[in-house]
């Protein structure tokens, strides 16, 4: 039997409450992607994201939502979603600023040391995974800053900060186990060379 219109509203009433909230969720995502894209200055990716964590984290409270306020429901889910994710970033950036205050201060190695560290530190970061020692190299190298690496990897610059970071720490391991205790001494007089 071919369904008519007046069939139409029986089949809609057939669903159960949470169906009709995933429908109406569903139906409205272009809606909620250009509602955050607006708020993220027009970068979509990022709103791609923040609507599929929204949607991921809100699908589990669906069945305690009234259908008829399921869009107003969603859209205070973004709001508290575009919160959130300002506290992340500002935590996130706040410790970066720290960490490169305390870098600054550090004191910088003559040429030739460095010289000798940097080769010693390139042969061990080509053991790293193929990222990473493209990371260390990008940074440490040839001077790149996060931002320009993200760019350049097209990757958002906290992915890239966790990489340099996770990078960082593969490569300290290598250099303990390669270096020993000339590694503890800031590689100052490095006889790893010669192994």
């Amino acid at each position: 039997m071919p369904l008519t219109l007046a069939a139409a509203p029986i089949t809609h009433h057939a669903m159960n409450a949470e169906e009709q909230v995933v429908e109406k969720l569903v139906s409205s995502h272009r809606q909620f992607l250009r509602f955050l894209e607006h708020r993220l200055g027009g970068d979509r990716a990022q709103a791609e994201d923040v609507l599929q964590d929204a949607f991921v984290r809100s699908l589990s409270r669906s069945k305690d939502v009234d259908p008829e306020t399921t869009v107003a429901w969603f859209y205070q889910v973004l709001r508290n979603a575009l919160i959130d994710r300002a506290r992340r970033l500002g935590t996130s950036q706040a410790v970066l600023d720290k960490l490169a205050h305390e870098l600054g201060d550090e004191h910088q190695p003559s040429p030739d040391t460095r010289e000798a560290i940097c080769q010693c530190i390139g042969e061990l970061a080509s053991t790293l995974k193929p990222e990473y020692a493209q990371a260390l190299t990008a940074l440490e190298i040839q001077g790149q800053s996060v931002s320009e690496f993200a760019t350049e990897q097209g990757i958002t610059a906290n992915n890239a900060n966790v990489r340099v970071h996770r990078a960082r720490e593969a490569l300290k391991k290598q250099v303990k186990s390669a270096c020993g205790t000339c590694a503890e001494h800031g590689c100052i007089d490095c006889t790893c060379q010669k192994r």
